[in-house]
């Protein structure tokens, strides 16, 4: 299971995970042993998801999140398969508390006073120094 917050937890079965060959640099080691990790989620079929959450999944633009709804992450940084499982499980968590987590509403305020008066002043001051650049009449 991945625990997302108190009320959301991913169950273990919702989550598909399949081992291939990395790619790259690494003679016999990488051409003989799985140790790459492709993990799928997908994202319409959860009933883990409240749907609040997988409508906000569904519109982040991630490169991760197909456009059928599958959230498909490949890890293999590491040589092992273990630790390549652990990280595409974080990349998962990261991914969905993203998208759970609320922003805060802006609160419109006002300029102030002081930074109006600053505003004005440099405004002042860049006209002043184009007035100098102006042919003097004689």
């Amino acid at each position: 299971m991945l625990k997302v917050s108190n009320s959301i937890t991913i169950t273990a079965a919702e989550i598909e995970i399949h081992f291939v060959r990395s790619q790259g640099a690494g003679g016999q080691h990488v051409n003989k042993t799985s140790t790459a990790v492709h993990l799928f989620f997908d994202i319409n079929a959860s009933t883990s998801l409240p749907q609040r959450l997988k409508d906000k999944l569904l519109s982040l633009s991630d490169h991760r999140i197909s456009k059928s709804g599958k959230i498909i992450i490949k890890s293999q940084g590491s040589r092992s398969q273990d630790l390549n499982r652990e990280v595409a499980l974080e990349q998962l968590l990261e991914l969905v508390k993203k998208a759970n987590k609320v922003d805060k509403k802006r609160i419109a305020t006002k300029p102030t006073f002081g930074s109006k008066m600053r505003r004005l002043d440099s405004k002042n001051q860049r006209s002043q120094q184009k007035k100098m650049r102006k042919r003097l009449d004689y």
